[in-house]
């Protein structure tokens, strides 16, 4: 166990005592007798923060360079729900292809759509 570091150490031992219904073990025990015998990590020191190079504007010139997906949800008059989702070339925003649903969409869906935008920019 020489990259486990105290925490994981309490987790295993505590997922044994229960286990073996055995009381609970206390983190700071087990962190002073990791300490005693030195067998803590040595503790990760913080890099410093390389500021960013954009405002959060990500520009692409050209088409088909950077597709996104996103999903949204509305209300219609009636009370019920229409999810929709759908994959833009972030180029000029153009929505490539799309799904609605009022059950909602799942990563199949989501799949479908990317594929189905893969289809009509490349062909099959």
């Amino acid at each position: 166990m020489p990259s486990y570091g105290y925490r994981r150490v309490w987790g295993v031992l505590r997922r044994q005592h229960e286990q073996q219904a055995q009381p609970p073990v206390n983190v700071k025990r087990v962190y002073r007798v990791m300490r005693d015998h030195d067998l803590l990590l040595e503790r990760r020191r913080k890099q410093p923060e390389v500021a960013r190079r954009h405002k959060g504007r990500v520009a692409v010139d050209t088409s088909n360079t950077r597709w996104c997906s996103d999903g949204f949800e509305f209300r219609c008059e009636d009370g019920e729900k229409l999810r929709a989702n759908f994959a833009l070339d972030c180029c000029d925003r153009e929505a490539i292809s799309w799904v609605a649903s009022p059950n909602g969409y799942s990563g199949d869906d989501v799949r479908d759509v990317m594929l189905e935008a893969i289809e009509q920019r490349f062909g099959s």
